[in-house]
């Protein structure tokens, strides 16, 4: 054999022999048993993640629920408080309103009283005992 035939030989046995340690996974039967134990848990703690993803969807939906439930609370609240308000500002118009209608008669009335009161000084003029009783009551 010539040196170049070894040569080949050498170089293909150390190829062979790296190619045959690569080809080997290195991976023992516990290994592989510790996989396939690690892919279930993995499995368990993926589907515990589901129903978590699933409790917070309710979660999510039930504050909405409530979120809603306060928004038509707050709307009827606001509304009974207009209501209140429209109510007190209508019924004062109308207090006030009377109110002044009774004291514009009650000045009509003071009127008359007050030409009453005029005629009466003017014929205290030429009565002495009407002007004497008039001063009593301070109305000369």
């Amino acid at each position: 054999m010539n040196k170049k035939a070894i040569f080949f030989l050498i170089i293909s046995f150390t190829f062979l022999s790296a190619s045959a340690l690569l080809a080997q996974d290195g991976f023992t039967q516990k290994d592989r048993e510790l996989l396939i134990e690690l892919k279930v848990k993995m499995g368990e703690i993926d589907k515990r993640f589901e129903q978590i993803d699933k409790r917070f969807e309710q979660v999510d939906k039930r504050f909405e629920q409530m979120m809603d439930f306060l928004k038509i609370l707050s709307a009827i609240f606001t509304s009974l408080v207009i209501a209140v308000i429209g109510f007190a500002y209508w019924d004062r118009r109308t207090i006030i309103k009377k109110a002044k209608e009774e004291t514009i008669a009650e000045i009509e009335k003071e009127g008359r009283l007050r030409d009453l009161i005029m005629a009466l000084r003017e014929l205290a003029k030429r009565q002495p005992e009407l002007a004497e009783l008039l001063k009593q009551f301070r109305l000369l």
